[in-house]
């Protein structure tokens, strides 16, 4: 199911995409962007289904949802984006009350999702999984929970998807036996993702050479001070340039794409690779922090000139999944708990993954594929596709 609507006050249009329920209920953010597109949010849908079905584990409390996505079309720095996402929720309220869980994703913060959810009289965001809950009141209050803890002054929320980008490279680097210390990475993004990428790759042991945000690229040869850029963040995560030490250099805003560094993270828009600027790339892995930031055509590039991409289906999966584990039951509302479990799964699915990729000689984005699309029928067997 597609939609797309048009708001009255503003002539600006949303969208939404349920690509398949499992239960009766899908899962996906809703993003706002200057520019998104019906097209976009259905390719964001679809692979929301993909994420959810690789991290299907029979196991588990949590069972994988269907995939869905919002999109707005409008800047969020924009003085009427606020008002625009509430006449968006109203206008889609019977959706996420019956099928759509939705949340935080490019643009959106969870905190302002919520705030915007209950000015259009919603219970809440995900309120559509509430009936699959065996105990609604003690899960609601396990996830209020988890979102209520910070580690080192940041809400675990945001820490939690980073942590899993973070292992897709670790696990990657591991793979090769390329040694943790000395591996040079380049971020495009300090936001939410990117930024908590960053934080835990560099205390890793991997030092981080550039970042990138809307006014142009920091880099430094001999790595970043990674913490001293997140702290000074605004909300939309730009940094003020008034933290940067004498070492630093502030670049084009696309200089992320050329920086000396073997690992690539985008974390902010879609399309940001393409044919032409692919090029410019020397890293060996482009790690899709944002959803389908390399265009298809360019990732065929890449690959012929030996550069790997880890899909985003793949890497950025860890926030959503972090969510329903905490929600069903898996893991409680303890950070240490919630990043050994981020850091266990998404060390097996990478490396799953990439050992599927080298069996079907092919790239890890048609193996992640091929594992999804496996998992998907039996999941619709067992517990029906649609109600």
């Amino acid at each position: 199911m597609s939609l797309t609507w048009t708001d009255h006050v503003t002539g600006r249009q949303g969208h939404l995409v349920v690509d398949r329920l499992v239960r009766g209920v899908c899962s996906g953010g809703l993003r706002m962007r200057a520019g998104c597109t019906l097209d976009e949010v259905t390719g964001l849908a679809r692979g929301m289904s993909m994420k959810e079905a690789l991290h299907y584990d029979p196991r588990g409390r949590y069972v994988p949802l269907g995939g869905a996505k919002g999109g707005i079309d409008c800047d969020p720095r924009d003085p009427g984006a606020y008002d625009l996402l509430v006449r968006y929720l109203r206008a889609v309220r019977p959706y996420i009350e019956a099928h759509w869980t939705t949340g935080e994703d490019l643009g959106l913060t969870q905190d302002l999702v919520d705030r915007a959810a209950a000015e259009a009289g919603l219970v809440s965001s995900i309120q559509a999984v509430y009936p699959l809950l065996d105990d609604e009141a003690a899960a609601r209050r396990r996830l209020a929970d988890a979102f209520a803890l910070e580690v080192d002054g940041i809400g675990l929320d945001e820490l939690v998807g980073g942590c899993g980008v973070a292992e897709s490279v670790l696990t990657a680097l591991d793979r090769t036996g390329t040694a943790h210390r000395g591996t040079r990475v380049a971020v495009q993004g300090l936001g939410t993702m990117g930024g908590a990428t960053a934080r835990f790759l560099a205390r890793a042991g991997l030092s981080v050479v550039a970042v990138a945000d809307v006014k142009g690229t920091i880099a430094n040869p001999g790595g970043l001070d990674v913490d001293a850029l997140l702290a000074a963040r605004d909300a939309f995560g730009t940094v003020d340039r008034a933290a940067l030490r004498p070492g630093d250099r502030e670049l084009p805003g696309d200089a992320w794409l050329s920086t000396a560094a073997e690992v690539l993270v985008p974390a902010a828009v879609s399309y940001a690779v393409d044919t032409v600027n692919q090029r410019r790339i020397t890293a060996r892995w482009i790690v899709e922090a944002a959803n389908m930031p390399v265009l298809p055509a360019a990732e065929e590039l890449l690959a012929a000139r030996g550069v790997t991409v880890l899909p985003d289906v793949v890497v950025n999966s860890a926030t959503n999944a972090w969510w329903w584990w905490t929600l069903f039951g898996d893991i409680g509302a303890d950070a240490d708990e919630a990043f050994a479990h981020t850091r266990r799964s998404m060390r097996a699915l990478v490396d799953r993954t990439l050992a599927r990729a080298q069996a079907d000689g092919t790239t890890p984005r048609a193996a992640a594929h091929a594992l999804a699309a496996e998992r998907l029928p039996v999941i619709a067997e067992r517990f029906g596709r649609y109600r």
